[in-house]
């Protein structure tokens, strides 16, 4: 697997990488050196935290210091030393951190705490194999603001192996997540051994065809498919756990179930017209779902006895969502219970259904959490609600009034499978580069705030925290989950950890660049930040226009150093519009001006019009003329103003991308 320690990094004016940003942090004089003689000291109880430790340790300085309980009374001449001290005032998770240059302390509230200390230890250190790191002085108090800090990831649609998902827990350690909901099972793909049930992996983990990038009605032809042996899930339970991260699993039910049904026939509505289960080759909503009969939550209850077998998590996450009514209203079976049962429509066949499975994880000593479609109908009693839904508020809001606790993941900022820069810029990428649609760039993460303002105080206590979610229609290699996920997984850490006072984006983004080189360095398949654009140029110099500006695309834009930004009109061109650049200083050089599309799409291009120069703005000498949406040619020396000026009407708006210089 591949060292998340792989680069130094210690940014600008001193201040460490450390995202998400602590609670407090006093930076003091000097540092504490990492030698061939340093040493973990550590409460015996920390004795797999300080494992690694020195295991990471190893990785950033060359040498794995060598580990010494805190019992055994010798003196070391360089220590790190990590403890246990429950009377701290700090939350669960929090930590108090001590650097000088006689050594480093790192005191936690818990073993969980004295963990994210020592991640924090890492970033101080920065990412690098190096000769004899150094620790800068420093004092940091910390701790988390929520305590559910969360990723999902779906190995429904496409199936990633267990490395891949090692190597995610690494960096989600790295940053202080510590949930990982891991979607097991899709209308596309079972992915857990049932040992009772053997047709789920041997024919529900197998489709006949996939989607290609960018046709999502096609057919690949290819069998697809793949699944986790329970040894496997221990494994990857047991690596969770040593870093401090819950795994919660989730077996969608009653909906998303095409692949169970397709491996057992009779739990699902097989009285129903038309009835033909399959393991699904479509993305989307698909009609099959469980039947509420004995016999298929009697399939259910052996399902989740194995699941909870495998999993130590306090909360089972059974789906909930997306669950087509249409089949339960036209079967025979189910209207026959609705009579007997009471239930008036389908929402309440739902409801019926998911209090029926929240009994099963009570007697089994877990609590059902699902996605906010198990309020369909009446919210079973102790449920806990993921709101995803649009922002999430509405439902959130009514759940933790009436005492639910709720985890936050809403589609519209925290779905990591949403573009997180202009699709027209990733598209034009290539194909592969699809995404479901919906924009959520690194900054609208980093905004997202997940206690709603309308609940007072103690209604507030029921958010239990926040997640960010990776579907994977559109994510077909491991390249392309950590395209989709990183850096995004940084702003998330910190809208979970950091209280919002403490906030600033311009400030997260100063000390993301070192994060960054983190990423790099360890090969991770990352995308560029997205950063919002200012209405500013790049070196001061400003920007006038005769045409009316389209939403954010301002004029400035055209000179500012961007290319994934432009300046667009909002209505058609007439002869003598103009865009003009009065530069800060005189410019001199080759100059080159490109309008419509990305890429050259041939769209609100300029054909009839000019580049113009001027010293002061009164005389001025043509440049070049527009061919094919692009002007090139010499700017006089002294140029003082650049104007773009159009000739002859056109029926188009105008993007204007960048104008570039080049000095001869």
């Amino acid at each position: 697997m591949t060292s998340i320690l792989a680069l130094g990094s210690w940014i600008a004016a001193g201040s460490a990488a450390l995202v998400p940003l602590p609670h407090s942090v006093q930076e003091g004089d000097g540092h504490f050196e990492i030698s061939p003689a340093t040493a973990i000291r550590h409460d015996d109880a920390l004795a797999g935290e300080a494992a690694l430790l020195a295991g990471d340790l190893k990785l950033a300085a060359g040498h794995e210091p060598r580990l010494f309980g805190e019992r055994l009374k010798i003196l070391l001449p360089s220590e790190i030393r990590i403890d246990l001290d429950a009377t701290l005032d700090l939350a669960p998770g929090g930590y108090r951190l001590e650097s000088s240059p006689d050594g480093v302390e790192v005191v936690g509230k818990d073993a969980a705490g004295v963990w994210n200390g020592t991640r924090s230890l890492l970033q101080l250190i920065g990412c690098g194999a190096k000769d004899n790191p150094k620790v800068p002085a420093v004092s940091i108090v910390d701790e988390p603001r929520f305590q559910w800090r969360g990723m999902h990831l779906d190995v429904g649609r496409h199936f990633f192996g267990v490395e891949d998902l090692k190597e995610f827990l690494d960096w989600m350690a790295f940053h202080k997540l510590n949930v990982f909901h891991w979607h097991l099972t899709e209308d596309q793909g079972w992915r857990i051994e049932i040992r009772k049930y053997p047709k789920l992996t041997e024919i529900g983990a197998w489709r006949e065809s996939t989607p290609p990038y960018g046709n999502r009605n096609g057919d690949d032809g290819e069998r697809y498919g793949g699944f986790y042996t329970q040894e496997e899930i221990r494994e990857v339970v047991a690596y969770a756990r040593q870093r401090h991260i819950t795994i919660v699993p989730e077996i969608d039910m009653p909906g998303h179930m095409a692949a169970a049904i397709a491996a057992y026939p009779e739990f699902g509505n097989s009285d129903v017209p038309g009835y033909a289960p399959k393991v699904m080759t479509r993305w989307g909503v698909h009609p099959y779902t469980l039947a509420p009969t004995e016999e298929a939550f009697g399939f259910v209850d052996d399902i989740l006895t194995e699941v909870c077998e495998l999993f130590p998590s306090e909360y089972i996450h059974i789906g909930g969502d997306e669950a087509p009514k249409g089949q339960w209203e036209n079967s025979p079976r189910v209207k026959e219970l609705m009579k007997e049962e009471g239930l008036k429509n389908g929402h309440e066949v739902q409801s019926y259904f998911i209090k029926r499975v929240e009994k099963m994880l009570e007697a089994k000593g877990r609590k059902l959490i699902g996605w906010d479609e198990i309020r369909e109908g009446g919210l079973a009693p102790s449920a806990t609600v993921m709101c995803w839904r649009g922002d999430g508020i509405g439902s959130a809001v009514a759940s933790a009034k009436e005492g639910h606790d709720v985890v936050m993941a809403p589609n519209s900022t925290l779905y990591f499978d949403h573009y997180q820069a202009p699709a027209g810029a990733e598209l034009a990428k290539g194909a592969e580069f699809e995404a479901i649609g919906g924009f959520s760039p690194l900054s609208e993460v980093y905004a997202y705030e997940p206690v709603p303002g309308a609940l007072d105080a103690e209604q507030a206590k029921h958010i239990l925290g926040v997640q960010a979610q990776l579907w994977t229609e559109y994510m077909k290699t491991w390249n392309k989950v950590e395209y989709m996920a990183f850096p995004r997984i940084a702003a998330l850490s910190e809208v979970a950890w950091t209280r919002p006072d403490r906030r600033n984006y311009d400030d997260f983004r100063s000390r993301l660049d070192g994060i960054l080189a983190c990423y790099d360095a360890a090969g991770v398949n990352r995308a560029e930040p997205f950063d919002p654009p200012k209405r500013e140029t790049k070196d001061g110099s400003t920007v006038s226009t005769s045409l009316g500006i389209h939403e954010n695309h301002w004029p400035e834009l055209v000179f500012d150093g961007r290319m994934d930004t432009f300046f667009w009109s909002n209505r058609a061109l007439k002869a003598g519009d103009h865009l003009t650049i009065a530069f800060k200083q005189p410019m001199a050089g080759k100059v080159e001006v490109r309008t419509g599309g990305a890429e050259g799409r041939e769209e609100d291009t300029l054909e009839n019009g000019v580049v113009e120069a001027s010293p002061e703005g009164t005389e001025w000498t043509e440049v070049a003329r527009f061919r094919n949406g692009v002007a090139n040619g010499p700017l006089p020396e002294g140029s003082g103003r650049l104007r773009i000026r159009v000739t002859d009407p056109q029926t188009n708006w105008l993007k204007v991308r960048e104008v570039l210089l080049e000095a001869e």
